[in-house]
């Protein structure tokens, strides 16, 4: 089911900038038994990426009448966001109105990484350099999609990318982040990447836990030395990364004090539509 503008709809005018240039925001989550965790936090990130483009988000109370309307009680959710519709040509007006769409499709099912570990590999697509974006998730995902282009094994989960100076950004739908010395680090988005809603989670669960909290450049040789990396998305949660180039990562006790901190989040910041 989707909802354009609150209204059950199908189709979007042709004349709306997502065609056109990629030119809005969107969040992705779930929703199950009623619940959507951090969905606070989500629309927060959604109004700031807005802001950062210079679109006016509705208010949450907007949104929050949307998801209600959609009326389901487990899937996957995906709000989205345009600058709205112009004629052809760059320039927008300033009072344009945006439009806003509510999407909903099933649950993804569950898959054999989620107990031995995803198998990842390295992309040789390159996530481009633009810090007035970095952070955002926007519209205009093609690098991403032609990352994800580059494999078909079933049995690879995800891809990261690297910049063009060999640094670890972020996977085609995944953010990274890596144990170090009893340290929690994520590739440092000041230049590319989407800084996710369970990025921000994750991290804050690991301060929680008293642990050191960093943000840092990372190369390939140093995130392969690490004591333990993970991938984290809205919909996967938190996921260790079981092999990558070759190095092999055993289970490690980090992982279920990070799945008992993010717990007590969860059930702190679970929302019921």
């Amino acid at each position: 089911m989707r909802l354009i503008n609150g209204q059950a709809a199908e189709r979007l005018d042709l004349s709306d900038r997502a065609f056109q240039f990629g030119d809005g925001v969107f969040r992705t989550f779930y929703q199950r038994d009623g619940k959507v965790p951090f969905l606070q936090r989500h629309l927060a990130k959604l109004r700031a990426d807005a802001l950062a483009l210079g679109i006016t988000a509705p208010a949450d109370e907007v949104w929050l009448a949307d998801l209600r309307q959609i009326g389901s009680q487990n899937a996957t959710l995906k709000l989205i966001l345009t600058r709205g519709e112009t004629p052809r040509g760059y320039v927008y007006p300033a009072d344009l109105h945006p439009n806003r769409i509510v999407q909903s499709a099933p649950l993804p099912t569950a898959r054999l990484w989620e107990a031995e570990g995803a198998e990842v590999r390295i992309c040789e697509t390159r996530a481009g350099w633009q810090p007035r974006l970095a952070g955002i998730k926007h519209l205009n995902r093609l690098e991403n999609v032609l990352a994800r282009a580059e494999w078909q094994d079933p049995t690879l989960f995800e891809g990261l990318l690297l910049d063009r100076d060999n640094h670890v950004i972020e996977g085609c739908m995944c953010n990274v982040l890596m144990l170090e010395n009893g340290q929690l680090v994520t590739p440092l988005l000041d230049g590319a990447g989407v800084a996710g809603v369970m990025r921000s989670v994750v991290m804050n669960a690991a301060q929680q836990l008293g642990w050191s909290v960093a943000e840092e450049r990372i190369t390939l040789p140093r995130l392969l030395e690490a004591q333990r990396v993970w991938l984290s998305n809205s919909l996967i949660g938190l996921v260790p990364v079981g092999a990558l180039a070759g190095v092999r990562w055993p289970v490690h006790e980090a992982d279920a004090e990070l799945y008992a901190a993010i717990g007590i989040i969860n059930s702190k910041e679970s929302f019921t539509l």
